[in-house]
Order: structure tokens, then sequence, then C-alpha cells
């Protein structure tokens, strides 16, 4: 695919799903804190009632009897403690936290503290009621309305990823289409200007004019050759195999040699013979014409171009160094599109594929530039 649909759809469909998102989740949030804070003064409301009922029994105890029978509750607890937080009699099974009148909360428990007047109620000056909170129903309400939601948003997500990709899938394969269809209208009059070219020499000598139109199909061949590599990386296996590396950059050298003329750039090799790697001919050709196209595009007039090839016991170092306008910014000339220099023409892809071909085959690449001194691309292998 020409446009990577898919990620534009999913980064779109991602994002207004997640709006769509917080829009739900936050009144959900906002609905069990609520949940939660009208459970809290429920609890409070029922533990005073029931701290007052005992308050109640209390008062309606007649002296004259023997024993009083103190209330108990099944979802309550409770207890008499004097001013020094002495229990006089409790059925508490926990022992609070905080002596202060009011409510309070200690995990899962809840109680009430009453102040009672001193010196009325067996001696006591507090009566504590306590309670476990069950939060569980309010949780499990929340919890099921959450997930309600995420199977709202993963089908929400499904069906906008779907309608998403349906156009940019149709706009792909047109684009796929007229890419495949105009590459192969090129290729076939840029080989015959290539080989008309030939014949021409051959029977009537070298031309300077026709030198220059032999070098300009060079350079739209290596373009076309970029476009074939970008339309096809995706469905070919690239199988590695042993390469001679030394024979294939003397043969791109000498490829660009009419290229370079053009400019009079002169290309020096220092290539050190039978040097072999195990990598794809593809790749590798891809990578060392895009290093070459653009050393020679961005060198002066008249400057040189050297390439160096050399094995030794640490790997084999590939590199080439222009001596041109330079790079300010070489962390980004590997960006698809991007041009440093609109002046000098092209399309900005060459050096994203060299980056591309570098992480695939296990290449260590690095980059040595100075504005108005040159640049050196250093391969490892």
């Amino acid at each position: 695919m020409i446009l990577d649909a898919k990620g534009y759809a999913l980064r779109y469909a991602l994002l207004y799903t997640a709006l769509l998102g917080i829009a739900l989740f936050v009144p959900l949030f906002v609905y069990t804190n609520l949940m939660l804070q009208i459970n809290e003064a429920k609890i409070k409301k029922e533990l005073r009632e029931v701290a007052l009922r005992i308050v109640a029994q209390m008062e309606e105890y007649d002296n004259t009897q023997q024993v009083f029978r103190y209330p108990r509750y099944n979802q309550y607890r409770s207890g008499l403690f004097d001013r020094n937080f002495k229990p006089i009699f409790s059925l508490l099974d926990f022992t609070p936290s905080s002596f202060a009148p009011g409510y309070h909360a200690d995990g899962a428990r809840r109680y009430y503290i009453l102040e009672l007047p001193d010196g009325i109620y067996f001696g006591a000056r507090y009566l504590i009621v306590s309670t476990k909170a069950n939060l569980w129903q309010i949780y499990r309400m929340s919890l099921l309305i959450a997930l309600g939601i995420v199977v709202l948003l993963a089908l929400f997500s499904y069906l906008l990823l779907k309608h998403f990709l349906t156009p940019f899938e149709q706009v792909n394969r047109a684009l796929d289409n007229f890419i495949k269809d105009s590459m192969h209208e090129i290729n076939t009059p840029l080989s015959i200007i290539n080989v008309n070219i030939d014949l021409f020499n051959q029977k009537f000598g070298s031309n300077k004019y026709l030198a220059r139109i032999k070098a300009a199909a060079k350079v739209l061949g290596n373009i076309y050759n970029d476009m074939d590599y970008l339309i096809k990386k995706d469905r070919i296996d690239y199988r590695r195999t042993t390469i001679d590396l030394s024979k294939l950059v003397q043969e791109r050298v000498d490829y660009f040699r009419e290229v370079a003329a053009l400019r009079r750039i002169e290309l020096s090799p220092r290539i050190e013979p039978g040097v072999g790697v195990i990598s794809n001919r593809t790749r590798l050709q891809r990578l060392i014409d895009n290093t070459l196209s653009n050393a020679i595009k961005y060198s002066k007039e008249g400057g040189r171009v050297k390439i160096y090839l050399k094995s030794s016991p640490k790997g084999i170092l590939l590199a080439i160094r222009d001596y041109g306008i330079g790079i300010e910014d070489p962390e980004r000339i590997f960006e698809r599109f991007y041009r440093e220099d609109h002046n000098k023409g092209g399309f900005g892809i060459g050096l994203s594929i060299v980056k591309a071909i570098v992480e695939e085959e296990g290449i260590d690449l690095r980059v040595v530039s100075k504005p108005e001194r040159g640049s050196t691309f250093i391969y490892r292998f």
C-alpha cells in the first residue's frame, strides 16, 4: 500500500474510541462516587437511629427492675464506655481507632459515637454503635456498567475502524494499480532509450548529448528501481545468499560514472577484491545505489566521491564519502519524503529505503557530516 491506511484508520479509531470512553467512564466514575456518598450517609443515619433507640430503651429502664436487657441487633454491635473509654458493657468485636463523637469509617467498619450525659446511663459516657459497610453491591453495579461500556467501545471501534478503512483501501488499491501500470509503462521506453543509445554509440561513436541523455536515463532508472522496490518489498521474500560485495560495488560505481560525469564529479573507488557477505543482492544494490546517487547529487560540481570497501577481523566496512554541501540534520534525512535541499530534486524516499534495509539486514550505519564540508556514510557488515 502507498498509504498506511490501516495505521491511519487505527490511530483515528483509537482516538475516537478514547474520547467516547472518557465521555462514558467519567459519568460512571461520578455516579459511583455519588452512590458511595449516599451509602455512607445512609449508614450514618441508621447508626444514629440505632444509638437513639438504645438510649430510649435505657431511659425506659426502671431502677426497681433487677436486670436491664441490653438491646441486640443482627446487623449492629454496640457498647457503653466510661469517660476513660473503658468498656462498661460491650458487644463490639473491635477497638475503635478514635473516640471522638460522630461518624467514623475504619476500613470496612463503620461506627457512630454518641456522647451521653454524665452519670445517667449506668455511668456510661459514650455509646458506640457499629456495622460493616457492604459496598459490593455498588461496585458490582459499576463493574457491570463498565463491562457494558467496554463491549460498546469494542463494537464501536470495530465499526469505526471498518468504515474508516474501507475508503482508504479503495484509494490505496487504485494508487497501487496506477503506480504498477505507470512503472510498467515507464520501464519499456526507458529500456528502449538505453538500448538505442548503446547501439548509436557502437555505430557512430560517443556523443556528449547522448551521454547526457544516458546519464539522465540512469537517474530515472534509479528512481524507477526505488519505486519498484517499495511496491514489491512486502510481497517478495528477499532471500539471503553469499554475494561478492567487491564486484557489486564496482558494478554500481561503473553504472553511476556517466551520472557523475554530467557534473564533472570524479568517482574514486578503493575496493578490496574478494569481499563477500551473506545478504540479498536486490537490497544491497538499493543501499549502494541510493548512497552513491545522493553523494553525487549533493557534491559540488567538479568534486570527488570516494568509495571504500575493505574487510578486517572486526567485519566488513563500506564507506562512501563526498565533499559537498553536507547535512544539517543527519537524524531526519532517513524520514520518508524529507529533503533538506528542495532545489536538488528527488522524492526523499531513497534514504528511507536505506534505513529500512540496514535494519532488516542487521547492518550498522553511521553518518558523519559537516555543513559545506561533505558527508560520509559508513556501513559495517
